[in-house]
């Protein structure tokens, strides 16, 4: 069963469990999909900040957003537990002669990959929600701030949890060019995540 369809008593019993999956990428992943959903919630509400046709039609705008960024967070909670799975079975694999310890040194860099670039897009998901609960404190109810403020805490957790799921894979990518690359897309995804969440607090 995936993760999203587990009751949440089974994903907690499955996080604490000794088991290398699911870790960090995919709480990370939970972590801001939750943090979406909250804004989802406050965009949706009957009531706006002032009432105005302006607010609904920013709120109604955000919500569409949101709920297509939940989706690929929502993904990557199980994408992230696959892929790691697959960087552990690379590790796995036989490596008694020069043929195979080539076939797992290549296997491994491709796992390595692909393990990166599901939370580097939780990042980056988690960076456009944020751009978005801007939008939801400037125009959603009052009364619904806190709901936001989690929202925005929960965010920032995920893409931090995220990054650095992000920085501990690349250090063990052979493709410097590739990790350079990763590694400054991050450093922007960061500068702009900091950005974001700091402009939706400051509107609660």
């Amino acid at each position: 069963m995936s993760l999203i369809d587990r009751s949440v008593r089974d994903l907690l019993t499955a996080f604490s469990s000794s088991d290398p999956t699911p870790g960090g990428g995919s709480a990370a992943a939970l972590a801001s999909a939750v943090g979406a959903s909250l804004l989802m919630m406050v965009a949706g509400l009957p009531k706006t900040r002032t009432g105005s046709d302006q607010d609904r039609s920013a709120l109604t705008t955000a919500g569409g957003v949101l709920a297509e960024l939940r989706k690929g967070l929502t993904e990557a909670i199980d994408a992230d537990t696959a892929a790691y799975d697959q960087v552990v079975a690379a590790y796995k694999m036989p490596k008694a002669s020069p043929d195979e310890q080539a076939a797992r040194k290549t296997a491994i860099q491709q796992a390595l990959r692909g393990a990166t670039e599901v939370p580097r897009g939780v990042v980056r998901l988690s960076a456009a929600a944020l751009d978005q609960a801007i939008a939801v404190a400037t125009h959603g109810h009052r009364a619904a701030a806190s709901d936001v403020g989690v929202a925005v805490a929960l965010l920032r957790a995920g893409a931090r949890g995220a990054r650095l799921n992000v920085e501990i894979n690349i250090g063990s990518l052979s493709d410097a060019p590739y990790a350079g690359e990763v590694a400054a897309d991050i450093a922007r995804l960061g500068e702009d995540v900091a950005r974001a969440a700091d402009a939706a607090d400051a509107r609660l």
